[in-house]
């Protein structure tokens, strides 16, 4: 199998280098890669141009973001597994072989999906993010999936593509949702991928606005004749999740009481949910009283235990 990884790129030039030679460096040996970079003023273009010759195709061009950057390498590309690896993070050695292997293994799979790590601007460990088996309901009530661990079939892809260039924030987790409509998804319980969190990334930067497209991949279901009667089934469920998911970036932007409001919102349209995310309500609550250094305190210890200094 031909796999095909596009690396959509802006202004990543500290993060970049790492990005492409954790792609090249993969064992497989039958990867196209491509890199599309969006008129960088970084440098990145002189990076990209040292790797040249082991890239299927790069371009340096404006874009109007990263949906449009992942479907024009998608639409030159011609492997039989897709995916795509963002300029600021980068695969464990092995990650492509393992996957391949899975779809070789499991015709019926459209999607396969690891573990994930996410790290720091530096490259320290942050938390390990252990997923489980889904399903479409569980999609539509947004357990979200790291992208970077995440591969799937051209011939799926082809039946529900393009990513959808309306979403900013949400366009993998919408993409994942129409791909599992397509054939069963599979979760290997291995970390193949990092995701890096720092100050310029858009899942810090721009916290605040992820919870609103949560909201339109609700509505957009609902109206969707494929998947109306699937999220009627969980409805409840899937709007209280929508407000967690709302709740949990609030926080990360700084929108304390908005944040709490969106968890009780969650907390009153089904109570499991909520629950299931108390550490959001902890942490909103440390934050109005002036001990949000507690928790503070508490992510530092989980680093050091992450990187091994006790």
């Amino acid at each position: 199998m031909l796999v095909a990884i596009v690396t959509p790129s802006y202004n990543q030039a500290p993060y970049l280098e790492q990005t492409i030679q954790s792609v090249l460096g993969q064992d497989y040996p039958r990867i196209e890669y491509l890199v599309i970079d969006g008129g960088p003023t970084d440098g990145s273009v002189e990076i990209i141009k040292k790797y040249a010759d082991r890239l299927a195709y790069w371009v340096s061009e404006k874009d109007s973001g990263q949906a449009e950057a992942i479907n024009k390498g998608f639409a030159r590309a011609k492997g039989d597994i897709l995916g795509w690896l963002n300029s600021d993070d980068y695969y464990f050695l092995n990650t492509i072989s393992v996957a391949v292997r899975c779809f070789e293994q499991n015709p019926d799979v459209v999607m396969v999906y690891g573990d994930m790590m996410a790290v720091d601007g530096n490259g320290k460990t942050i938390n390990i993010l252990k997923y489980k088996q889904l399903t479409l309901e569980d999609l539509l009530c947004f357990q979200i999936i790291g992208q970077p661990s995440v591969f799937f079939r051209r011939t799926a892809f082809e039946k529900v593509g393009p990513v959808e260039p309306t979403f900013h924030f949400m366009l993998d987790h919408h993409l994942w949702i129409r791909l599992a409509r397509q054939g069963r998804i599979l979760h290997v319980p291995q970390v193949w991928s990092a995701a890096r969190y720092h100050a310029e990334a858009k899942n810090r930067a721009r916290a605040a606005e992820f919870g609103r497209e949560g909201f339109r991949v609700l509505n957009w279901a609902k109206n969707e004749p494929d998947f109306a009667p699937v999220l009627s089934s969980v409805k409840r469920r899937a709007l209280a999740s929508a407000y967690r998911y709302d709740a949990r970036y609030l926080l990360d932007g700084g929108q304390t009481l908005s944040a709490l409001g969106a968890w009780f919102r969650a907390l009153i349209i089904h109570p499991p949910t909520a629950l299931a995310r108390l550490n959001i309500l902890v942490s909103a609550l440390l934050k109005l009283i002036g001990l949000s250094y507690v928790r503070e305190m508490i992510l530092r210890r989980r680093q050091r235990i992450f990187s091994g200094d006790r």
